[in-house]
């Protein structure tokens, strides 16, 4: 159970970080299945639906960015995605009935890793409301020279920033100017968790470290949330609930919006959707 200075910490920044979710043994099943995952990608030359490579992997050196939807490849990130210590953590923040609308698994490989430029996941999947979220599980330590996630507390209380370049969304902040007031680490041991709000600006640089930098990432919104896109049919809308029951009826609030269209030619994950970004800040530190 957070306390009542962690839940006020989180609405004042838009992030939070909570160690010790994790048991050391649901730790060691989640590095040993990511393991196998690694090994398997070796016969990979190229992106596929599971796996999103960089530029330089290889058979003999594989390299990954990213595990696209983990929770459909294997049980052990399905269940971590229901974790009950988890969903307990979320419902104190958004409430009663949660939906998942997203999953992943970011990848840094020592001495490597590709940066994230600022940006705000609120850009990706405007919704009817804001109470949204995305919890990154700590599979190792996340610390500042393995390319942990740097926030800018308090942003999501503020503007929704232009994602758009030459009228391409760009899935970057892309004012030329941009400088967040104030960027906050988010130091992490492996087995907890960092919790950002879906309008957080955050952003990560490569790994310089000798240590890799695994991420789980779980995204979470409430029941009577539904993304302006819409969802394929009401079925897919209750398979993404991961407690309570569902609603046809969302919550409408003042919000603010950008459609994030069109998209670059290159549109696949926010890797390659910021490759079409000129200016990356991250990249070069």
């Amino acid at each position: 159970m957070l306390s009542k200075q962690q839940i006020a910490y989180y609405h004042e920044n838009g992030y939070l970080t909570v160690e010790n979710v994790l048991s050391a043994e649901e730790l060691a099943s989640l590095r040993q299945v990511t393991d196998e995952f690694v090994e398997r990608s070796r016969a990979i030359k190229a992106h596929d639906d599971i796996f999103d490579l960089e530029p330089n992997h290889s058979a003999e050196r594989p390299r990954l960015r990213r595990i696209k939807n983990p929770i459909l490849h294997h049980e052990i990130y399905d269940q971590t995605l229901r974790h009950p210590g988890i969903l307990a953590i979320v419902e104190q923040l958004i409430g009663k009935g949660l939906r998942s609308n997203g999953n992943k698994l970011n990848m840094k490989e020592p001495d490597h890793g590709s940066a994230v430029e600022w940006h705000q996941d609120w850009a990706f999947y405007p919704h009817t409301n804001d109470d949204l979220l995305a919890v990154g599980l700590a599979i190792d330590d996340m610390t500042e020279e393995n390319g942990c996630m740097l926030m800018a507390p308090g942003s999501h209380r503020a503007q929704l920033h232009s994602h758009h370049e030459d009228g391409v969304f760009v899935g970057a902040v892309s004012e030329p100017d941009f400088q967040p007031r104030q960027v906050a680490k988010c130091l992490v041991k492996a087995g907890g968790i960092s919790i950002h709000h879906a309008r957080t600006l955050h952003a990560s640089t490569p790994n310089h470290s000798t240590k890799p930098r695994r991420l789980l990432l779980f995204q979470y919104c409430s029941l009577d949330s539904w993304p302006l896109e819409g969802f394929a049919t009401y079925e897919a809308y209750c398979d993404s609930i991961v407690r309570g029951q569902p609603t046809i009826r969302p919550r409408l609030t003042a919000v603010p919006v950008i459609i994030p269209l069109p998209k670059p030619q290159n549109a696949g994950s926010i890797f390659e959707i910021q490759e079409a970004l000129q200016h990356k800040e991250m990249a070069a530190q």
